[in-house]
């Protein structure tokens, strides 16, 4: 269904969508500036994506599945540096072996993050090098599945009072939740407008 054609057309072309704001997320607090890379692998089965289970001992969102990526370091020039950056650190992807095609709007997150999605095909053969502290595991559903409609749930959670509302693409024993679904959603729209 998707190309890396297709995806290069579609970024070449210059569209733009707005950003994505969390429920919830804090309006007029200075946003911690972050960026993810949404590597998408090319095997010869077909496109898959890279997603990372984060250790359970992290501080901020332990154990939840994830891009790789982390916050904007003053020696990154662009949101893409720190996109590769995070990538080569995480889970040993090589800068080399990712075509960039663009960026997504920006997603705001309920815990004060301003998040960069960097959208890049990544070349094979991939010698994965995990950072244990941060990352438990790897594994790549296919990009098929994730862009689908059809398996993008809306979900409701009582916090502190107040009702959230999130984004989450189940795949076999994991959940992919919160803002990595939100950003597969984001991912979706700008590859399948309406």
């Amino acid at each position: 269904m998707f190309s890396p054609a297709r995806m290069r057309e579609r970024f070449a072309a210059g569209v733009r969508l707005a950003e994505v704001v969390e429920p919830g997320a804090p309006p007029a607090e200075p946003l911690t500036a972050a960026a993810v890379l949404i590597p998408i692998v090319e095997r010869a089965s077909g496109l898959t994506v890279l997603l990372t289970q984060r250790t359970a001992h992290l501080r901020d969102h332990a154990g939840q599945v994830s891009f790789p990526g982390g916050r904007c370091e003053p020696d990154d020039a662009t949101p893409v540096d720190t996109a590769l950056r995070e990538a080569h650190e995480e889970v040993g992807i090589e800068p080399s072996q990712v075509e960039v095609l663009g960026c997504l709007p920006d997603y705001v997150t309920g815990t004060g993050f301003r998040v960069t999605p960097v959208v890049g095909l990544v070349r094979p053969p991939l010698d994965l090098r995990l950072d244990d502290f941060e990352v438990a595991d790897v594994f790549e559903p296919p990009l098929d599945f994730l862009l689908d409609a059809a398996n993008h749930q809306r979900h409701k959670l009582e916090v502190r009072g107040m009702l959230r509302e999130y984004w989450a693409v189940p795949w076999q024993d994991r959940y992919i939740w919160g803002a990595t679904a939100g950003m597969l959603v984001s991912l979706h729209r700008f590859l399948c407008p309406e």
